[in-house]
């Protein structure tokens, strides 16, 4: 019988690939730790490349100072952009301003209005976005690029195939996320890739007010706490 030939490196690969569990395992257990002692959040995710001043950065600030003033914590990715914006909206309004951190070669760099004891760092994207879906009460998603799309879709499709409960994801900026939402309602809807249900997991709002209104409105009926 022939001996299986593999790619130079490829046995240390395998090994490293072994203990790198243990690394994840421990991003596991530190994020549920400190996570699950900081109460009611909202996450707000947007571009990291959006400055301040700019329109967005300021609405994103607005929504934060009211969600911390209706008792929410306020979760981003901790860098700059919409994420600071986010974190300095809590800040501002004296509410809990959590970051969760991740090591990127560019863009990423922790901003200076997360709470000190609440600001976590992680390696792996995955682990991070596990702590946003479970952690969260609501996703508040401003204008921004394709990592943004990647924590709504899929917080979308977990809710949608019921492998966490549901809560609020509301669009900020009708101008920005219009032409999306058409497509998804002339094109994936009608080829029937998705059901007429699915269009009411997501709401599309201005300011503000509108957005804080929704999650309220959600949760005098419903219990808060981690989605699985």
């Amino acid at each position: 019988m022939r001996k299986e030939q593999h790619p130079k490196g490829w046995n240390e690969i395998k090994t490293n690939d072994s203990w790198a569990i243990f690394k994840i395992m421990g991003e596991f257990v530190n994020g549920f730790e400190r996570m699950s002692a900081i109460g009611p959040c909202v996450s707000i995710f947007g571009s990291a490349r959006t400055k301040p001043g700019a329109p967005y950065y300021e609405l994103a600030v607005a929504v934060a100072e009211k969600l911390a003033s209706s008792g929410y914590g306020v979760i981003t990715g901790g860098g700059p952009g919409i994420m600071e914006a986010g974190n300095k909206g809590a800040n501002q309004a004296g509410g809990t301003s959590v970051g969760l951190n991740i090591d990127l070669p560019f863009e990423q760099h922790d901003n200076p209005f997360i709470d000190p004891d609440k600001s976590l760092d992680f390696d792996y994207f995955f682990v991070r976005k596990v702590m946003f879906v479970k952690y969260s009460q609501g996703f508040v998603v401003m204008p921004g690029g394709f990592g943004t799309l990647d924590e709504l879709f899929e917080a979308i499709t977990l809710i949608q195939t019921k492998k966490i409960g549901k809560f609020p994801i509301i669009l900020v900026g009708t101008n920005f996320w219009k032409g999306l939402m058409d497509w998804v309602k002339n094109v994936m809807l009608l080829e029937k890739n998705i059901s007429p249900e699915d269009m009411d997991l997501i709401r599309l709002v201005d300011t503000a007010e509108e957005a804080v209104a929704i999650i309220d409105a959600y949760y005098k009926g419903h219990s808060m706490g981690p989605n699985f």
